[in-house]
Order: structure tokens, then sequence, then C-alpha cells
């Protein structure tokens, strides 16, 4: 039995599985712990892993694989992934962040690979990359990505029919390149001034503009006139960011996901594509940002792409 793990910067996820291509059972999904000591994430997955075993009357014993698929970036201790993520370790921008600890990383790895026979951690990026080329919208693509839109961004890329992962797995952190000049009121959780995710992630959008990712973006939809100018102005960042990845690395299709995007996906889906059509025609001609196959779903099977 494998137990399948989505953490991300508001919420942590568990899942059981049978096996890689067996269905999903028995998710759970609270608040991602952020105070206390720093192995306070992987004791709450240790807790939910049981929780789930006992509502779905599996024996705990029988968990002897575990696929994390995480928000990063990451570092490595002693040959264990940590993560040093900005949107739940608050000592890496400091308290002007508003984040309650003072992490600088959160042990993850090693607290679940004294308990299961075998444990992988990957940033959720890659492995919701992996999940769409396995059972999604990048079935049959060697040049892709998949990107998030969600508390942050994040992308996995994948070139010449390879996952890039990188020396830490820390390959496709796109969300802290920066794109514009004016940083103003932009800090980023890693602590930059002005990178993508400081300036259009959704836990960004509120303290920037005042007000919710979702009720900006549903103005906007209406047609109210300041929301869809500040609406296009996210959509240019991000879709720069876009277009820098496929001239970058020659990309055939990038996927998109995460909860700020899928919740409006219709809406910002044409306004992203603008931003690649027509530029530099020999890199971006054909080149399709498509909606994520998997959907909301593409968290809980990224897990399980993990571990096939």
């Amino acid at each position: 039995m494998r137990a399948c793990v989505d953490i991300g910067g508001t919420k942590v996820a568990v899942s059981l599985s049978a096996s890689s291509d067996a269905p999903l059972i028995g998710r759970r999904s609270e608040p991602t712990a952020k105070t206390g000591n720093n192995d306070a994430v992987a004791v709450q997955i240790l807790r939910l892993i049981d929780e789930v075993c006992a509502e779905q009357g599996v024996d705990p014993a029988s968990i002897d694989r575990v696929g994390v698929s995480s928000t990063g970036p990451f570092e490595l201790h002693d040959g264990m992934v940590e993560l040093a993520t900005p949107n739940i370790c608050g000592g890496i921008a400091g308290p002007a962040r508003g984040l309650p600890n003072q992490w600088m990383t959160a042990i993850i790895e090693a607290p679940l690979a004294r308990r299961f026979g075998q444990v992988r951690v990957e940033n959720d990026a890659v492995a919701g990359l992996e999940a769409e080329r396995h059972w999604g919208a990048l079935k049959g693509f060697d040049h892709c990505a998949y990107a998030t839109w969600s508390t942050g961004v994040g992308v996995g890329l994948c070139v010449d029919g390879r996952a890039l992962r990188g020396k830490n797995g820390n390959a496709g952190h796109a969300g802290h390149s920066f794109v514009v000049d004016d940083a103003s009121a932009a800090l980023c959780g890693c602590g930059n001034l002005g990178d993508v995710e400081a300036l259009v992630a959704g836990n960004s959008i509120s303290r920037r503009f005042g007000q919710s990712a979702p009720d900006l973006f549903s103005a906007a939809s209406a047609g109210e006139p300041h929301s869809l100018e500040i609406v296009d102005a996210l959509c240019r960042v991000l879709g720069r960011m876009l277009y820098n990845m496929i001239i970058t690395l020659d990309l055939q299709r990038i996927s998109l996901g995460g909860s700020v995007f899928w919740h409006h996906r219709d809406f910002l889906l044409p306004r992203l594509q603008a931003q690649i059509d027509g530029k530099l025609a020999p890199l971006t001609r054909g080149v399709l940002l498509v909606p994520a196959g998997l959907g909301d779903k593409v968290g809980d099977y990224a897990a399980l792409a993990l571990l096939d």
C-alpha cells in the first residue's frame, strides 16, 4: 500500500493507493502546519497517514512506499530533503512576511524515512509534470512543462523526454525569476523583491491590491475596468515567464494548473496565450498553453506519479 502526500503552502493532503494505477482513496486535507518545531509538517503527515488508514480500515504497517509532492525549494541535509519553502518557513524573509515561525527549513524526509521503507520527495511542479505526462494533458510530449499558479508559482520542466531536477531537485523555480523592474510592495517569501511569485501568486494579490484573488478575478471577469487592468498586468508577468521558458527550452506545450488559474481558467487562458503567440515565431509557433488534464486533482495524482 502507498501513501500519497501533497504539501502546499496552504494545505497538506494525504491519500492512499494500492498501486500506481489504482484509484486514490481516503483523502484527508488540513491547513499546513506552521507553528511549533520545524518538524511540525512531518509530524502532521505521519498523523494524517494514520488517520486515513484508520478510516479506510488499512493497517498502517502495510504502508511501505510514500510519495511526497511538495512545494519547494529544497535543501539536502545528510542526503535528506528539507523544505526551504517561502510560504512555510518564516525565517527566510523574516517578520515582514508575516509567517508564525522562524524556520529556515522544515524537516520532511528524515522522519518519514525512519518509519517507511521507501520515501520519495519531489518538487510539486515536477511531480505534477510527471502526473500530467502519465495521465493528463502532456501525455505523448517530450518537450513540455507543467506550471502551477496557486499560493505560489511553480514549474516542472521536461526536455528530450526527461524531467529536469537539478543538483538539489530544485530545477524549475521560475516563479522566483525577475521579469519587471518595479519591485514596490512585492516582497516574496524567499526574500526577493519583485520576482514572479511576489507579483502574481495568490498569497501576494491580497497584500498588493487589498482584495482576494477570487474577488479580483471575479470582478475582472465581470468587466470592472480597474480589476481588468490589474489582471491583464498579472497575465503579462506570468505570460513572460512562460514565454521565457518556451524559448529557452524549445518547448511544445505547457499544462497549467493551481487554484488561482484553475478557478478562472476560461478567462485567464487566452490572456496568457496572447503573451506567447506571434513572438519569435520559429520558437513559439504552434506552442499551446492548455488546462491541466487532471484538473484540480493534479496535486493528488502528482504524489502517486512518483511511485511508479
